[in-house]
């Protein structure tokens, strides 16, 4: 669990409308015509590595290529990726700080932690989804567990003798597990890491049994043999996989639990700055190249307008409220 004392610092303090600087003057005079003419710093909430950072790389070499201006990507983890997300928020609505977020940092902590020092809906504008990354669960060779029925089987009758490893508290994996474990009656031991490469060197070691994270971060190592999956939180099979079943359909019905993501800039960036990064997102995403990255990763494009990635927010903040309050997860 990350320090008291970095929590505090994130967490308490001013409200989230305080944060939401208004446009300044110059932001306002210069709009989309000349912009960007600078570069661009694109904030990513959590450690490199993890699917948040690889997304961030591929839209910011996009961006580049479409701009002629560099793209800068700037990890800042910490508390579920609140750290970042306050850092995106308190920025100058100019254009030339965005930032990534997920279904973690967008829909998930307000459910979290008792106070926030950012609004998902309203600290930020929302510039557009970017892509939908599936989960898998993934465990160690040494874990007796061919399938999830067999891992469900093995947790019932061992309980607490698993431990799944999650990128922090809080987070996307964390939150996913936590509802496999509602669902199937199951109890394992939460390892939260501070991020998701580190969580994923322990489970190759293993020192950790399981986790259920998004497939660019495991593909790999189960193609290599290193890590055995058993099953994809989506509803259907990945195309890129379509050897591994759905959690679904091996013995927990409609379980489905994947990942999104999508770029926001602090409130008050002008529209037309923001209506630029949402059309230069459709053409990145539109791009054959990064189509079959994202599929070899277990991912695919998912592109929305800002006001349909605003209203996807906030029904994933009341859906997953639900599984937060079941699996009886709360974070100070």
């Amino acid at each position: 669990m990350s320090s008291t004392f970095d929590r505090r610092m994130v967490l308490k303090g001013a409200a989230a409308a305080g944060l939401a600087a208004l446009p300044g003057a110059g932001a306002r005079a210069q709009g989309a015509q000349n912009w960007p003419s600078k570069n661009i710093t694109l904030v990513v909430p959590f450690t490199p590595g993890g699917s948040t950072d690889i997304l961030a790389r591929i839209v910011g070499q996009k961006f580049t290529a479409a701009w002629g201006q560099g793209v800068t990507v700037e990890n800042r983890p910490g508390a579920g990726g609140a750290v970042g997300s306050v850092q995106i928020a308190r920025a100058a609505p100019d254009g030339y700080t965005i930032g990534m977020g997920h279904i973690g940092t967008l829909s998930v902590n307000p459910s979290l932690y008792a106070s926030l020092q950012y609004d998902p809906l309203k600290s930020f504008e929302h510039i557009g989804m970017l892509a939908r990354v599936h989960n898998i669960m993934v465990v160690h060779p040494s874990v007796p567990a061919n399938n999830v029925a067999e891992l469900i089987d093995y947790a019932r009758k061992n309980p607490g003798k698993l431990n799944f490893g999650t990128g922090g508290n809080g987070s996307a994996a964390h939150i996913a597990t936590a509802a496999f474990m509602v669902a199937t009656g199951t109890q394992m031991v939460h390892v939260p890491y501070r991020g998701t490469s580190p969580a994923v060197a322990d489970l190759l070691s293993g020192q950790i049994q399981l986790m259920m994270t998004g497939g660019p971060a495991v593909l790999p190592h189960v193609r290599a043999g290193t890590l055995r999956a058993l099953g994809t939180a989506s509803l259907s099979r990945l195309a890129s996989a379509n050897d591994i079943p759905t959690i679904a359909e091996a013995g927990v019905p409609g379980f489905e639990a994947s990942q999104w993501y999508g770029l926001v800039a602090p409130a008050g960036t002008p529209a037309d700055i923001i209506a630029k990064l949402n059309a230069e997102v459709r053409t990145a995403m539109a791009d054959k190249q990064v189509a079959e990255t994202l599929d070899r990763d277990g991912a695919d494009p998912w592109v929305m307008t800002p006001g349909e990635f605003r209203d996807h927010i906030d029904k994933e903040t009341k859906r997953w409220a639900e599984v937060v309050a079941k699996a009886k997860i709360r974070i100070e």
